[in-house]
C-alpha cells in the first residue's frame, strides 16, 4: 500500500473509533447519576470525607465546574462502553501487516484484551477505597480534607487506565512472540529482571506511590507474565523445529541430504 493510503486508512479507522466513543460519552451523559455514585463510592469509604460536612462531600470551584465534571464522567463511560470498537480498529490497522498464521490470533486478541483491560480497572476500583485511606492518614493534626471533585477524578481515571493497561502489557508480549520478535528463551533468560521491573513500575506509575497500590498491580502483572511465559514455551514446542535450528550462525549448513559431490553425473556411472 502506497503511504497515502495507509493514511487514508489510518484516518477512517480513527473516525470510526471517535464516533464509537462520542456514541459513547451520550450514553454516560444520560448514566451519570449512577456512575457517579460508584466513582465516589471508594471515598466516601474513608473517614476524611466526612470531616467537611459530616457526611461524604467533595467540592468544586467555579461555575463551569459542575458541566466539565458531567463531561468528563461521561468520556471516562465512553471509553469503557466503546472500547470493542477501537481496540478493534486499532488491531484491524496493524492485521494486514501481518502474515496469515498470525492472523488467526485476531479474535483471541480482542476476546482476552477487553475482559483484561476490565480486569485491571476492577482490580484498582477495589483496592482504590484502602488506597485513599492509606494516603489521607498522613493528614495533619487540625486539617480537614477539601479534595475537589476534578483532583479526585484524576486520580480515579489515571488509576483505572494504569491498571487496564498494564494488564494487556503480557497479553503484548505474547503477541511479540507469535510474530517471532521476542522467544521464550529470551523471556526466561530476564525473568527475574522482568520481575524486579514490575514492582519498581508499579511503585512509580501508580498515582499515590502507596505500597497496597504497588503491591496490587504487580503481583497480578507477575501471574499474568508467567502465564505469557507458560504459553510461549507451549507454543514453541508445538512448532517442528527446523534443520538448521541447532546450527550456528558461522556454521555451514549441509545442501544435500548424502555426500555425493555437487559435481558428480549420477548418469554416468562414476
Amino acid at each position: 500500500m502506497p503511504l497515502m493510503e495507509h493514511l487514508r486508512e489510518l484516518r477512517n479507522r480513527l473516525l470510526i473509533a471517535i464516533a464509537a466513543v462520542a456514541v459513547g460519552v451520550v450514553v454516560g451523559w444520560f448514566l451519570f447519576g449512577p456512575v457517579w455514585e460508584l466513582l465516589r463510592e471508594p471515598y466516601c469509604s474513608t473517614l476524611q470525607s466526612k470531616q467537611l460536612t459530616g457526611h461524604c462531600s467533595l467540592t468544586y470551584n467555579g461555575i463551569f465546574s459542575s458541566f466539565f465534571i458531567t463531561l468528563k464522567v461521561s468520556v471516562i463511560v465512553g471509553l469503557v462502553v466503546a472500547s470493542p470498537v477501537w481496540l478493534y480498529q486499532i488491531w484491524a490497522f496493524v492485521t494486514p501487516a501481518l502474515y496469515r498464521t498470525e492472523k488467526r490470533y485476531t479474535l483471541t486478541f480482542l476476546a482476552l484484551a477487553i475482559p483484561l483491560f476490565a480486569l485491571g480497572a476492577t482490580v484498582s476500583y477495589l483496592i482504590m477505597d484502602t488506597a485513599l485511606t492509606f494516603l489521607l492518614g498522613f493528614s495533619l493534626a487540625d486539617t480537614v480534607a477539601t479534595i475537589s471533585i476534578d483532583d479526585y477524578l484524576d486520580y480515579v481515571l489515571i488509576m483505572l487506565v494504569i491498571f487496564g493497561v498494564s494488564f494487556e502489557l503480557p497479553l503484548l508480549l505474547a503477541f511479540l512472540n507469535i510474530i517471532g520478535v521476542v522467544s521464550h528463551a529470551t523471556v526466561a533468560k530476564h525473568r527475574r529482571l522482568v520481575i524486579f521491573l514490575m514492582f519498581v513500575f508499579g511503585a512509580v506509575i501508580t498515582p499515590g506511590g502507596d505500597p497496597l497500590s504497588m503491591m496490587a498491580l504487580a503481583t497480578p502483572m507477575i501471574i499474568l507474565f508467567l502465564g505469557a511465559e507458560l504459553f510461549m514455551f507451549l507454543r514453541e514446542k508445538r512448532q517442528p523445529q527446523s534443520e538448521f535450528a541447532g546450527l550456528s550462525d558461522d556454521e555451514a549448513s549441509p545442501l544435500t541430504a548424502d555426500d555425493t559431490p555437487l559435481e558428480e553425473d549420477s548418469g554416468s556411472g562414476r
